[in-house]
């Protein structure tokens, strides 16, 4: 008897769901965006110049979710660093070579279009690029980058904090 009454009472909870289902969410923030639609800038000075950025929504320097696309020349190296937040990175085109540790004489993870990454905050890892690249970063800022070698940084003002 009583698994009638849970079977009821899910069939119930079904029903109520489906109900709303077809309800447009209510503040929705729904973002489309083509290739085309991109508006790559300079990147930030605190990435070796070369790169460029395009913000597919949220701001990635402030708390909140985020998601951005970097574009790199062939050859394109980001010296060994670590962010303060996880790190989820997606190759759009290209070859992105990844380097756990503190150098990059490790052995590169070569992630071809379609490859992805994961690295937990605090990880040291640096980058490097085969062909010109573009990668798709997202998560939860505010993004940040700190290099092993403040003598890395390109960004002088950052560097000396």
């Amino acid at each position: 008897m009583k698994s009638i009454k849970l079977g009821i009472a899910g069939i119930a909870l079904a029903l109520a769901f489906s109900a709303h289902a077809d309800e447009p969410m209510k503040h929705s923030n729904a973002v489309f965006m083509n290739m085309a639609d991109l508006k790559w800038s300079e990147a930030p000075p605190d990435l070796p110049k070369g790169m460029q950025v395009a913000i597919l929504y949220g701001d990635p320097f402030k708390a909140g979710p985020y998601a951005m696309r970097l574009k790199m020349p062939d050859g394109y190296k980001i010296p060994p660093h670590w962010h303060s937040r996880d790190e989820q990175l997606t190759v759009m085109q290209g070859t992105f070579a990844l380097y756990l540790g503190d150098t990059m004489k490790s052995e590169a993870h070569m992630l071809e279009a379609g490859g992805f990454h994961y690295l937990p905050a605090k990880m040291h890892h640096a980058a490097e690029t085969k062909g010109e690249a573009i990668v798709q970063i997202q998560g939860t800022g505010p993004f940040d980058i700190h290099y092993l070698n403040p003598a890395d940084n390109p960004n002088p003002k950052s560097a000396s904090r």
